[in-house]
């Protein structure tokens, strides 16, 4: 295509606008329009073109599974939030805590009840985490960035289960459009969590840090006098009724424990059940094989039906079941429109030739081995920008296998490289959900807390490119 150059004006304006107003929402909308425009200059056809975007997008069958499950997890997440089951096992766990490594280690212990969702998680024992950090005088920053890589560089390495899965297959699938492959989407993700070096660099991070022998002196555990009155005020935006109306509930863990369990065992069985339906004769085999967005709707559909007949035999009204259904479920609409417009705005660059473009340009000349470490190092500085890890993947993820794909290296490395570069954003960033949210709870002031983690992360982003360096140069 003659001007295909044009197809990287969206991103550029998606990445402008995210940096300047520190949120991805906007400059994707406006990419949208942009890229919609240049496909068609007529005003009425390009505003028709925008439109059909979103439309195509709506129509997908597995874009709507991935639409369903997110919101329909979101609604699981509220219901257990009124039904008093994460009161309870925050409760019931804190009481049971003794030193700083207990404390520590108690953060990775909950990873088997929390792992499905970040906020999920961080929501749940931060509370805990906090009375007891200030209780034994445990350095909060320590406390914090526990927190944080036992979630983020956890939940990016899970292959079932978790909020993330299905858009990151889905992001995979989206970017393979059109280009030959002999695996699915779902087998080249699970081959990435191999090659996502930064998060199993932090895991390793976070563990050490665990076990190492506590300091006897940090400068963050006297708390100042001014943070000490944060708790107590709450912003108009942080929904503060309905934290109120979650304080008041009576503490059950077991309305927590039983549908955690339930969804994961429903995951993992159901993705058995349909790989083996289609041939497979392992249990790996299965999960590569089956329907993984179709799979992980489907249990959390069963979860729901019957965490909601649980939660009804246990005399919980009605009425607030449903509210809390529908506002955990909405709480995840921008997450859901996030992914809508990524997909409308990859439909644009594609018509524009963006893929064409990428294979005859930095495809031609960029080293194959150079092509993973450049997308980590790229993708990292615009993840902390946004603060935004899904952002980063669907900017990157078509560009990260446009450039395998002309350059000739390993998709599975390369999508590992663009799911690395989104955890470096997410964790480090001062715009990231996870450091907003930990740093509220514990009442760590933001700035110094990025700024904390962002030391500590370019250590492992620094580790990341080495090895990026290193397997592209063998895997050639």
């Amino acid at each position: 295509m003659e001007h295909a150059w044009l197809s990287l004006i969206p991103f550029v304006i998606v990445i402008s606008m995210s940096i300047w107003l520190k949120n991805i929402l906007p400059g994707l909308v406006i990419g949208l329009i942009i890229g919609s425009f240049l496909v068609n200059s007529n005003l009425l056809a390009g505003a028709y073109q925008t439109v059909s975007y979103l439309v195509t997008t709506l129509s997908d069958e597995t874009n709507m599974k991935i639409i369903a499950f997110l919101y329909l997890f979101g609604g699981l997440v509220g219901m257990m939030n009124i039904s008093g089951g994460i009161k309870g096992f925050s409760e019931w766990m804190g009481e049971k805590i003794r030193t700083q490594r207990g404390l520590l280690g108690f953060i990775w212990l909950t990873l088997p009840f929390t792992f499905m969702m970040p906020m999920f998680r961080i929501m749940l024992i931060g509370p805990v985490v906090k009375s007891l950090a200030k209780k034994l005088n445990v350095p909060k920053q320590k406390v914090g960035l526990t927190l944080d890589i036992s979630t983020e560089s956890v939940i990016v390495l899970l292959p079932v289960a978790t909020a993330f899965v299905g858009f990151m297959v889905s992001l995979v699938a989206g970017s393979m459009r059109g280009l030959p492959s002999e695996i699915s989407a779902y087998q080249i993700f699970l081959l990435s969590i191999l090659f996502n070096f930064f998060a199993i660099i932090m895991l390793v991070i976070g563990l050490i840090q665990t076990f190492w022998p506590p300091s006897k002196k940090s400068k963050d555990s006297l708390q100042p006098k001014e943070n000490q009155l944060l708790e107590e005020v709450e912003h108009p935006y942080h929904r503060a009724g309905i934290k109120r109306e979650l304080s008041l509930v009576k503490a059950q863990p077991w309305h927590l424990i039983i549908p955690v369990f339930l969804l994961l065992g429903l995951s993992l069985f159901l993705l058995w059940k349909d790989g083996t339906k289609k041939g497979a004769d392992s249990i790996f085999a299965a999960f590569s094989k089956a329907d993984a967005t179709f799979v992980m709707l489907l249990a959390v559909f069963i979860t729901l039906v019957l965490s909601f007949l649980f939660y009804t035999v246990r005399r919980q009204p009605l009425g607030e079941l449903l509210y809390h259904f529908y506002d955990g479920g909405n709480q995840m609409m921008e997450a859901i429109s996030l992914l809508v417009l990524i997909w409308a705005l990859t439909l644009a660059a594609e018509d524009l030739g963006f893929s064409a473009f990428i294979s005859s340009t930095l495809g031609a000349f960029l080293p194959a081995f150079l092509t993973p470490a450049t997308i980590f190092l790229i993708g990292s500085v615009t993840g902390y920008f946004i603060g935004s890890s899904w952002g980063t993947w669907g900017l990157f993820m078509p560009l990260g296998i446009s450039l395998a794909s002309s350059t000739g290296t390993s998709i599975p490395l390369t999508v590992g490289a663009v799911f690395a570069s989104g955890a470096f954003g997410a964790l480090a960033s001062p715009l990231g959900d996870t450091t907003i949210t930990t740093a509220s709870i514990l009442d760590l002031t933001l700035v110094d807390y990025a700024r904390y983690k962002l030391k500590i992360s370019l250590v492992g982003g620094a580790i990341a490119t080495v090895l990026y360096l290193m397997s592209g140069f063998w895997l050639q």
